[in-house]
């Protein structure tokens, strides 16, 4: 990357920075087309928690076998965050956002299609390659969207679409499977990513590239401290989710005591706190990254220490239950957008480097987590939580004020 090309990249930049507050009917209509695509991504991702069974039946394989098929799409989506950006090139970047959801499209298409194992793994294999290079552009393509200064806000529209794929996509799939089976279950996510590219072809604006990366330009980043701090607070945060979140219903079925009805209706709220959390992320990220860092990794480390302490109340139990939903929905968007503002100049590069952070955060969560419920039981994994968020807020302390 020249001096040449910075120079530009910074005075597109500043002039995005001074957009106003108030979004035109365009601009909204194009960040809504980045919702609805997150959305498609993230429901054909965890479709599959709610059709391991028919879909292992059906394949003549172990439900444990089938399960690798979120493996495949978070593995490859690892190796592909660190490469996209360096693959697209000088491509306008609307025709590469269209284009992964072509790919999206034909890789649900193939797995609900698939006669076999091996080609339901490449099915999700290319979703996994979709998913990863679109969050890989996600904040250089909303900055450019929506301004500098409005950042955090519109990261917390596209992330509404992740909040509400989670809550809908396990129980939306298993009624579906229940109804006409799980490859119609499959084949509904391409009709998601079909409408998604449609609204990118009709809202979107052209994007021409501003910079051709290399693997040199996304390694030479990570010498900057501010890089190193945003990477390293996705990491103890997202890990300590990933650790906690995965056993909170055992949690609660052990420690509180609870029914299947009752904790169905506290992760309910987990999910609605979740939504909540995306929109207030946004604003406060906006106005002020170091705070919004400090009060995320504070709820979450407060949510996980409360159950810990006082989990065995009911009462206790599904509010802090809820407090960590708000957090969870807070983190994805604060965490990019804290990141981002140590490299303005470079936000794809900086887009590639946080995918991988939020990859290796959340497998480094599931195996850590799954030891310590392992020898600890089922207040391991959420002390675990409370120890990393409360280290993110020490980490936060460190960044710089704005």
């Amino acid at each position: 990357m020249t001096d040449t090309t910075l120079q530009l990249e910074d005075a597109a930049i500043g002039l995005d920075a001074d957009a106003p507050a108030a979004w035109s009917a365009a601009t909204w209509f194009a960040v809504i087309s980045l919702a609805a695509t997150s959305f498609a991504l993230v429901s054909a991702e965890f479709l599959p928690a709610g059709l391991l069974t028919p879909m292992a039946r059906d394949l003549g394989i172990s439900e444990g076998t089938a399960g690798q098929v979120v493996t495949a799409t978070a593995s490859v989506g690892a190796v592909t965050a660190m490469l996209s950006n360096v693959l697209i090139g000088r491509l306008n970047r609307k025709t590469v956002l269209v284009g992964l959801m072509v790919l999206a499209i034909a890789s649900n298409i193939l797995a609900a299609l698939a006669p076999n194992f091996w080609l339901l793994l490449l099915g999700r294999a290319g979703l996994g390659i979709a998913i990863s290079a679109f969050w890989a552009l996600s904040v250089a393509v909303v900055a450019r969207l929506v301004g500098a200064n409005a950042t955090g806000r519109g990261m917390g529209i596209v992330t509404l679409g992740v909040s509400l794929a989670t809550i809908a996509a396990p129980s939306m799939g298993a009624l579906i499977s229940d109804w006409l089976g799980w490859r119609s279950a499959m084949a509904m996510t391409a009709g998601l990513a079909v409408v998604a590219m449609l609204l990118q072809l009709l809202s979107l604006p052209a994007l021409p590239a501003t910079a051709s990366n290399s693997l040199a330009d996304v390694f030479r980043l990570t010498r900057r401290r501010g890089i190193q701090l945003g990477m390293l607070a996705i990491l103890l945060l997202m890990t300590g989710h990933f650790a906690g979140s995965v056993y909170v219903r055992p949690f609660l079925e052990q420690v509180t005591q609870l029914a299947t009805g009752p904790i169905a209706l506290a992760l309910l709220g987990f999910g609605i706190a979740a939504v909540i959390g995306n929109v207030a992320g946004g604003r406060l990220a906006d106005a002020n990254i170091r705070v919004a860092l400090v009060v995320t990794a504070v709820l979450m480390a407060l949510a996980a220490l409360a159950l810990v302490l006082w989990g065995v109340h009911i009462g206790i139990a599904f509010g802090f239950v809820t407090l960590w939903g708000l957090a969870f929905g807070m983190g994805p968007v604060v965490l990019p957008t804290n990141l981002s503002r140590a490299a303005p100049d470079a936000l794809e590069a900086a887009g590639s480097l946080m995918v991988v952070s939020f990859q290796v955060a959340i497998t480094t969560g599931a195996v850590v987590g799954g030891y310590v419920v392992d020898t600890y039981g089922p207040t391991g994994p959420l002390t675990l939580t409370a120890v990393l968020a409360a280290s993110t807020v020490m980490l936060a302390l460190l960044q710089p004020r704005g």
